[in-house]
């Protein structure tokens, strides 16, 4: 194994020019760079330029700011590789054939980085994959094994496995901004994926005490009892009892048997890549919660006290991504690159910080369904507005392909944000989504449904089978299941046409 330590990058300070292809093969010197920046779980309600309440995003936020936030994203399938997935190819998970995290990603099918290949881009993916086969259509690929780890982490470069000293979320920045440094005489995309904040979020050594003397109260939804939502009941990823004491709040137990409440191998092997001195650091962090984990007395104390756990870290490694993004975004500016470069900011899906007493994704609801998204584009796209139309990762690649000119495949699924981005009047863009999910792990249940402007249907369909109707107007943390109200007959009838259209437009007839 070759072993290299990243402990930052001189970047030299040069403007330069962008020579490409154009859609008739004619050199074009315009041609926008493009940067795709995705986080792992990174729950829009997590990004202060949609919800000032938690935390504080400058850097992210900077993105919408000068260019547009989409008030209104969505996903296709709430799970990390599907969605990577649906954005590579512009389709629905039963077409791309990815379907859930334990398939592998055909590579030799149409993708968005080949076409962007194919018409002069450089091409580049750095830090997350999760998709099992070996990356296709990079010039250029240096990815994290499956999850991934979060200190000193080994990377698959082209094929080869090399160690990094340092955290993770720095690393990948670091190896981005090298490929650009060598890369940006000529139009480049660039994919950089980071794995923060996926669980078990472990923060980098100078945000240990961020959030210290800060008290996170519960979401109104966190005790949530699930009365006529059969699905919900039966789900492993509660917060009350689906967390891990050693993983999740970081108090080790070495004696410990592997259980319900404690993972000690799991954490232990993860605090092992750690240098004697990050050892060290990370110890005399976590010591008060050691103690105060030693000192709590029922049940109820430790379900508080593990939220406000998992919300520190959860939120320190956010603070490092938008710390980052920061790093990503002043490299364009140093460099002359800023006005003619195409900035992405997104996650894989939403995640559940405590509502519905949850944590993790997968369901249909709003906190797992919905997604941050923001682009900026200083040559086209004004500043400072909200779309708040309905958008998916399925747009992403046919979006990106229209922005730089280049044909949509007809058997691309989404649909072009271009006009939209660019303030445009756009008729006929769609009033409703399709949601398909299929894993059945962690006592999940396979569903899908539809969501209009006002109401979402959902179905349950293995193992179990049942139906839940949302009224959003009046119910927008989706707490009552109308579907046998007989008053929303009518609605759960149409809604139920519309639902089979949109299998029938997507080709999902299961």
């Amino acid at each position: 194994m070759n072993r290299k330590i990243v402990s930052g990058i001189l970047l030299t300070l040069t403007s330069t020019s962008c020579i490409g292809v154009n859609q008739k093969g004619i050199k074009n010197n315009n041609l926008p760079n493009i940067i795709f920046i995705m986080s792992d779980d990174h729950a829009y309600q997590a990004i202060s330029a949609y919800n000032p309440d938690l935390i504080d995003t400058p850097n992210i936020d900077k993105i919408a700011k000068e260019g547009v936030l989409l008030g209104q994203a969505y996903v296709t399938n709430s799970i990390s590789g599907p969605s990577r997935a649906v954005i590579l190819t512009g389709k629905y998970s039963h077409l791309n054939g990815f379907q859930n995290n334990s398939d592998n990603f055909d590579g030799d099918q149409q993708t968005l980085p080949k076409l962007m290949r194919a018409h002069g881009y450089q091409t580049a993916l750095v830090g997350k994959w999760h998709l099992k086969s070996t990356p296709q259509g990079f010039d250029y690929w240096n990815i994290l094994p499956g999850q991934g780890n979060y200190y000193n982490p080994e990377f698959i470069k082209m094929g080869r496995d090399t160690l990094y000293y340092g955290y993770v979320t720095d690393i990948t920045t670091d190896l981005a901004l090298q490929w650009i440094d060598g890369h940006k005489a000529k139009p480049f995309f660039l994919m950089l994926h980071h794995k923060a904040p996926h669980r078990n979020q472990m923060p980098p050594l100078d945000k240990l005490h961020m959030f210290d003397n800060r008290e996170f109260l519960f979401p109104s939804t966190f005790f949530d009892q699930y009365e006529g939502r059969v699905a919900l009941q039966r789900q492993g990823i509660r917060m009350d009892g689906n967390l891990f004491i050693d993983q999740d709040s970081k108090v080790p137990c070495g004696t410990c048997p592997s259980g319900k409440d404690w993972n000690p191998r799991a954490y232990n092997n993860e605090i092992e890549r750690m240098t004697s001195q990050e050892k060290k650091l990370w110890h005399k962090a976590y010591q008060k919660e050691y103690e105060e984990y030693a000192q709590i007395k029922n049940h109820n104390e430790r379900v508080k006290w593990q939220y406000q756990r998992y919300m520190e870290d959860y939120l320190r490694c956010i603070s490092s991504v938008d710390d980052n993004v920061g790093r990503v975004l002043q490299y364009l500016k140093e460099n002359g690159l800023d006005e003619n470069t195409i900035v992405v900011y997104t996650s894989d899906q939403g995640a559940f910080l405590g509502e519905h007493g949850l944590y993790d994704k997968r369901f249909m609801y709003n906190e797992s369904f919905r997604t941050p998204m923001m682009i900026r584009y200083p040559k086209k796209i004004n500043p400072g507005r909200v779309i708040n139309e309905f958008v998916m990762n399925l747009d992403i690649a046919p979006t990106l392909l229209d922005l730089v000119g280049i044909n949509i495949p007809n058997d691309v699924q989404g649909m072009s944000m271009k006009n939209l981005l660019y303030g445009k009047r756009v008729d006929n863009w769609r009033d409703k989504m399709y949601y398909h999910y299929y894993e059945k792990g962690f006592g999940l249940t396979a569903h899908y449904g539809v969501q209009t402007l006002r109401y979402k249907l959902i179905h349950f369909y293995d193992p179990i089978d049942a139906w839940e109707l949302y009224d959003l107007q009046n119910d927008p943390k989706e707490i009552r299941n109308i579907y046998n109200d007989p008053t929303y007959k009518q609605i759960v009838d149409s809604l139920k046409i519309e639902l089979k259209k949109l299998k029938k437009q997507y080709k999902d007839e299961i």
